[in-house]
């Protein structure tokens, strides 16, 4: 399974960055392979509007099924839950962590967006 996991850097080692239309990277990792790619998310991070939207249209075209980050706003919920990609909020620690977590299954999704948006 394609996991997305909102990223400060490109690489496993990175920290997970809260902001999910706002992280510089978002790495897919696949829970399987644990092979992974780092998508550059560089062009949304000063966008006015719409980040979200997206970074949620970036991650349903590159076949993820999971999306993990700290937050996300209500446009990017619901442009998730209509691509299908399950949700799960208030991640931290490392990339390669955040995995961990998901391999083992000691996360919980969420339907619901946890900020206002334009959380910066």
């Amino acid at each position: 399974m394609k996991v997305a996991i909102t990223s400060k850097g490109a690489t496993l080692d990175s920290p997970v960055d809260p902001r999910f239309g706002r992280a510089p990277y978002v790495i897919i990792v696949d829970s399987d392979s644990q092979e992974f790619e780092a998508l550059n998310n560089l062009e949304n991070v000063n966008r006015l509007k719409g980040a979200g939207i997206h970074a949620a249209t970036m991650i349903s075209e590159k076949g993820a099924e999971v999306l993990m980050t700290g937050y996300c706003g209500p446009n990017a919920i619901t442009t998730l839950n209509a691509a299908n990609i399950k949700v799960v909020l208030e991640i931290g620690g490392t990339v390669k962590e955040a995995a961990e977590l998901f391999r083992e299954g000691n996360i919980s999704y969420s339907d619901a967006a946890n900020t206002e948006g334009h959380w910066v």
